[in-house]
């Protein structure tokens, strides 16, 4: 005779296979969980690493930019005390008499007259030492600007401190320019000149050894 006698829900689930498979789902369940945390773990370790890299490679690069100016600093100074040297040589006079010979020449060559030319140095430099120009010219116009021009494009390195018209008459102008050149701290000592006043204005006297 059949057994027909249903089979309830609790009894299904007690079987071993039943208790098999929930036991596999368990695992999966398991092995789901610790694949996702692992994921979510190796991101985290991957993001920590990746700010750690970012902030060394930040630091490398700050440290990069701090050396920079030292960076070849030897040459750099070697070509800075070459072009020093040059600048001397070719534009630093090498005595007083060169300075007044060529502030003669430049006369010559305007066309301007000196009523005086008085010459003076300031106070001995580390490299340079300050010679002063004190001159009264008198002349046309475009003769005086000749000479100021070329004062200023001179091979012999003047700087113009001042100048100022003191009269005009017959078409001639009268100008009073105060320049600066510069001598070896040695070859103005040598040159016999006396000290320029510590303040100089547009119309004071300047003690000074006349323009040879």
């Amino acid at each position: 005779m059949i057994n027909s006698r249903k089979i309830s829900w609790r009894e299904r689930i007690d079987t071993p296979l039943a208790k098999h498979y929930a036991g596999l789902a368990a695992i999966l369940l398991l092995v789901v969980g610790l694949t996702v945390q692992l994921g979510l773990d190796l991101a985290a370790t991957s993001n920590s690493f990746s700010n750690a890299l970012d902030g060394k490679q930040l630091e490398l690069r700050v440290k990069e930019l701090e050396a920079a100016p030292l960076r070849d600093l030897d040459k750099r100074l070697k070509d800075s005390r070459a072009q020093i040297r040059s600048f001397y040589s070719k534009r630093i006079p090498f005595s007083y008499s060169v300075i007044a010979s060529r502030i003669g020449e430049l006369q010559v060559n305007s066309g301007v007259r000196f009523a005086r030319v008085l010459y003076s140095q300031g106070k001995p430099g580390v490299d340079l030492t300050e010679i002063s120009v004190d001159a009264g010219i008198t002349g046309s116009y475009p003769q005086v600007m000749h000479f100021v021009n070329s004062l200023e494009c001179d091979q012999n390195y003047f700087v113009i401190r001042s100048m100022q018209l003191t009269g005009q008459q017959g078409g001639q102008v009268n100008l009073r320019i105060l320049a600066s050149t510069w001598l070896l701290p040695t070859d103005a000592a040598a040159s016999g000149l006396p000290l320029t006043p510590n303040a100089v204005t547009g119309s004071a006297h300047i003690a000074g050894k006349e323009g040879e």
